[in-house]
C-alpha cells in the first residue's frame, strides 16, 4: 500500500474527474511547480496507484443501450476449466468486468450490448465455457455510476 499525502490525494481526485488535465493545470490547482507535480505523477504511476488513463464513452450514444449483469455458477472448479473460462470472457466483446465470487455464485459479469439479440449472441459465446447456471439481470435505470475511488 502506498502512503498518500494531501497533495497526492488532490492530484488523484483531479485526475479521476478529468484525466486530460495538463501537468500545468494540475500543478496550479494543487499549488506545486510543474516539475514537482510531474515527479509526483511519475511516482504514482511507478507505484501502480495510477494504472492507466482512459476516455470513458457513453454506451448508449454508440449503440450499446443495454447493460446486463450476468451471474454464473459452475460445477467445474479445476485449473483447465478456469483457464478456458478466462480466455472466453477475455475474447467476448461487450464483457466489461468479470469477478470471481465467494458464496453461492461463482462469477459476476458486467456487459453492454445493443439489445436483446445482442445479449443472446453474447450468451451463446459464454455458454461455450460449459456453465452450470447462467442468469441475467437487465439494467432499467442507472442511478449511480462512477470510476472515482474514495480517497478520504
Amino acid at each position: 500500500m502506498v502512503v498518500l499525502d494531501n497533495q497526492d490525494k488532490q492530484l488523484l481526485r483531479l485526475l479521476q474527474g478529468d484525466a486530460s488535465l495538463s501537468v500545468g493545470d494540475l500543478a496550479e490547482r494543487v499549488a506545486l511547480s510543474k516539475s514537482a507535480c510531474w515527479r509526483r505523477l511519475q511516482k504514482l504511476e511507478e507505484a501502480c496507484v495510477i494504472r492507466q488513463r482512459v476516455t470513458l464513452l457513453d454506451p448508449a450514444s454508440i449503440g450499446l443501450g443495454l447493460t446486463v449483469f450476468i451471474t454464473i455458477r459452475t460445477n467445474q472448479h479445476n485449473a483447465a476449466w478456469v483457464e478456458q473460462f478466462r480466455q472466453i470472457v477475455q475474447e467476448v466483446e461487450g464483457v466489461l468486468e468479470v469477478y470471481r465470487l465467494g458464496g453461492q455464485l461463482d462469477y459476476l459479469l458486467k456487459a453492454v450490448v445493443a439489445d436483446m439479440p445482442g445479449y443472446d449472441r453474447l450468451y451463446q459465446r459464454l455458454i461455450a465455457a460449459d456453465l452450470f447456471d447462467v442468469s441475467a439481470s437487465f439494467v432499467m435505470e442507472e442511478i449511480k455510476a462512477t470510476t472515482a475511488l474514495p480517497l478520504g
